[in-house]
C-alpha cells in the first residue's frame, strides 16, 4: 500500500512538471524569463517538500520493515529458548536419573549378601510421633510386609503396609519402632526406641557390667523382632547416667540422614 502511495505522488510531481512545460512554450520569449523566476519561486519550494515526503514514506517503511524483522528475530530467539529451556530440564532429568542408578548400584555392592528391591522416597510423614516414608515400589515389585529397608549409611525401617505400587516404610526414629541392637566393643544388648527429636534412638535395658564409650557404634543383633543382625544403626552420641545403675541409657544417633534420604533398597530375603 505505501509503494502505490509512493509511485501516485511520482505520478503527480511528473504530471504538473509537463503543464508548466507547456504552459511555458506557448508564452512570449520575453515573458521567459519572468515566469522562469517565477516557476522556480513556486515549483522548487513544492518540489522539495513532496521530495521530502516521498522519502519520509520511503524511511518508514524501511523502519516498519526492519520493525518486522526484529518481531520475527524475536520470536525466533524465544523458541530457541525455550527449546534450550526443555532441553536442560531433560539433561538434569538424565543426570537425576544417572545419581539414581548409581547409589542403587553401591548400594546393591554394598549389600550384596541380600536379595533386594531398589526404591526412592516419594512421600515423607514426619509428625511429631510418627516417621513414616513411602517408597514407589509395591506388591507388584515383590514387596511384602514387614521386609527390611536399608540405606548406604545404615538401617531405615520396616515395611508396614503394601498397596500395588508403593508401600509405607516405618522408620527405625519411628517412637513406636523397636530395634534389638548389639554395642560393637562389648557385644552386650540394649534395646532402641525411636525419639521425637529426629535421627535419635533411645538403648535402654543397658547392663550394669557394660562399658559405654561415647562414639561406639551400634549394629542391629538379630535377637527377636524382624531385623537381622549386623546391620548399621549408628553410634552412642550421649551416655545418660541415673541415680539406679539398672535406669541408665544411652542416645544413639543415626547412621542414616533420614531428613535427606532419598534411595533406600527393601530385603527381599
Amino acid at each position: 500500500m505505501n509503494r502505490k502511495r509512493n509511485d501516485a505522488i511520482g505520478v503527480i510531481i511528473t504530471i504538473i512538471i509537463l503543464v508548466l512545460l507547456v504552459f511555458l512554450s506557448n508564452l512570449q520569449i520575453e515573458k521567459i524569463s519572468y515566469i522562469e523566476n517565477a516557476f522556480s519561486k513556486i515549483v522548487m519550494p513544492i518540489q522539495s517538500g513532496l521530495t521530502y515526503i516521498k522519502n519520509k514514506f520511503q524511511g518508514n517503511n524501511e523502519y516498519f520493515a526492519n520493525l518486522d524483522n526484529l518481531k520475527q528475530e524475536n520470536n525466533e530467539l524465544k523458541q530457541r529458548n525455550s527449546e534450550l529451556e526443555e532441553q536442560l530440564r531433560q539433561l538434569e532429568m538424565i543426570e537425576s536419573e544417572n545419581k539414581t542408578l548409581k547409589e542403587y548400584l553401591n548400594l546393591s555392592e554394598q549389600y550384596k549378601q541380600y536379595t533386594t528391591i531398589p526404591a526412592y522416597i516419594i512421600n515423607k510423614d514426619t509428625s511429631n510421633y510418627s516417621k513414616i516414608f513411602v517408597i514407589n515400589v509395591g506388591s507388584k515389585n515383590g514387596i511384602e510386609k514387614n521386609m527390611i529397608v536399608i540405606a548406604a549409611e545404615g538401617l531405615v525401617g520396616h515395611v508396614i503396609s503394601v498397596t500395588d505400587n508403593t508401600a509405607k516404610i516405618q522408620t527405625i526414629i519411628d517412637s513406636s519402632n523397636v530395634v534389638s541392637a548389639t554395642i560393637e566393643n562389648s557385644g552386650d544388648h540394649v534395646i532402641c526406641r525411636g525419639m521425637i527429636e529426629n535421627r535419635k534412638l533411645k538403648a535402654t535395658y543397658v547392663s550394669t557390667t557394660t562399658t559405654l564409650i561415647q562414639g561406639e557404634k551400634i549394629y542391629s543383633s538379630g535377637m527377636g523382632g524382624i531385623y537381622p543382625k549386623g546391620i548399621y544403626i549408628g553410634t552412642i552420641k550421649e551416655i545418660v547416667d541415673t541415680k539406679n545403675i539398672t535406669d541408665r541409657y544411652f542416645i544413639v544417633e543415626t547412621a542414616v540422614d533420614f531428613e535427606n534420604l532419598e534411595t533406600v533398597l527393601v530385603i527381599k530375603n
